[in-house]
């Protein structure tokens, strides 16, 4: 009778478990395109793969791009506007999936793509502007003006390298710097991190070349912090570096590309897996595909396959924390499509569902619910 009582106990616990692997989904949208409200929340099951709306906010421009607070409790967003960005800051409501607007804050810098926060602070990548800018949380999560513009110079072979163009910003691993990939100067620079700092937050330290006219867009670091991946948009390469305490050196450089695609192409996205044997890498164009790696034990790469993201302009894709779903947003074909990942090999299948939505850029998720 006692055994069959704790059976039965842990037959719910582990039921319960299962009911409740569910996590907030956060989606930033482009609004001129297509009828788009601005920033989603979905709750996704990560069991199922499925989906339940949640709320959404009301007029907000072209939040391209989103950041959770280490709290969960603030989404700070880019408004990708030309010459009227802005960054915003949103209380959030985890259970409800409400976003109350705190405030915004002139970006300092045309065409905001990319954000990353601490406690301290909000860092942003202005494209078009060239720059970096950093802004103060307030007591409540809201901004204030920025306190810091780190402008870039210089300019590529490409044609859309006719100056710089600040792509990402990313925090290393023991948040002591800050690295920032520049699509029109074909560099990734280093800077020093000092939050809190009154003016001075970020330090430039040094600047790593990468081949000329690959145009660097996104980066993601190891899961013990000592290689560096990084995308180039431009050629589709993915170069990898050895890192230490700020310092890059490259060791490998492999391709995105199907041998046989003929055909123009746009790297956009670099995610590595939950347990970190795995890349993944998406690619535009006349592509549309995810690139799939494996992980060597030394860092390195090795292709395993190139599928079909089953959508137009993949922008940005996302693994959710399990492992077990990959997301991908499409900007063109205005869909999310929801992949099942083997944890083993790797390998991506598709599930047949879809998000159907206006111009979906930026795949965030939260902590379980």
């Amino acid at each position: 009778m006692k055994n069959s009582i704790i059976l039965l106990f842990l037959a719910f616990i582990s039921l319960a478990q299962a009911q409740t692997n569910t996590f907030p989904l956060l989606i930033g949208t482009y609004t001129s395109s297509c009828d788009s409200k601005g920033i989603y929340i979905y709750d996704f099951d990560t069991n199922t793969g499925d989906f339940v709306f949640k709320n959404a906010t009301e007029k907000v421009i072209n939040p391209s791009y989103l950041s959770l607070s280490n709290d969960q409790k603030i989404i700070y967003s880019v408004n990708e506007n030309g010459v009227e960005s802005a960054v915003s800051s949103f209380e959030f409501d985890k259970a409800s999936g409400i976003l109350t607007n705190l405030n915004q804050q002139k970006s300092q810098g045309a065409d905001p793509c990319y954000l990353i926060n601490d406690d301290l602070n909000v860092i942003v990548a202005n494209y078009s502007g060239g720059n970096i800018a950093v802004f103060r949380k307030k007591p409540d999560g809201s901004l204030t003006e920025a306190k810091q513009l780190v402008q870039h110079k210089g300019k590529g072979i490409h044609p859309r390298q006719e100056s710089a163009h600040v792509h990402m910003v990313y925090f290393s691993p023991d948040k002591k710097y800050v690295l920032s990939t520049d699509l029109g100067t074909d560099s990734i620079d280093i800077y020093e991190y000092h939050p809190d700092a009154a003016n001075e937050v970020l330090q430039w330290k040094s600047s790593v070349a990468v081949q000329s006219g690959s145009g660097p867009r996104h980066l993601t670091f190891s899961k013990d912090g000592k290689k560096v991946y990084v995308l180039q948009e431009l050629n589709v390469a993915i170069s990898v570096f050895d890192y230490a305490n700020g310092k890059l050196n490259k060791i490998q450089e492999t391709t995105i590309l199907s041998k046989d695609f003929k055909g123009n192409f746009t790297g956009a996205d670099i995610h590595i897996s939950p347990e970190g044997k795995f890349i993944y890498a998406s690619n535009r164009g006349e592509a549309n595909t995810i690139s799939i790696f494996k992980i060597f034990k030394n860092g390195q790469l090795q292709p395993i396959s190139v599928v079909s993201s089953l959508g137009k302009g993949p922008r940005n894709f996302v693994i959710d924390p399990t492992g077990k779903f990959l997301l991908v947003a499409h900007q063109y074909s205005n869909d999310i499509v929801i992949f099942k990942r083997d944890l083993a090999s790797g390998a991506i299948s598709d599930t047949g569902k879809r998000l159907e939505l206006c111009s979906p850029v930026c795949l965030v998720f939260g902590n379980q619910k």
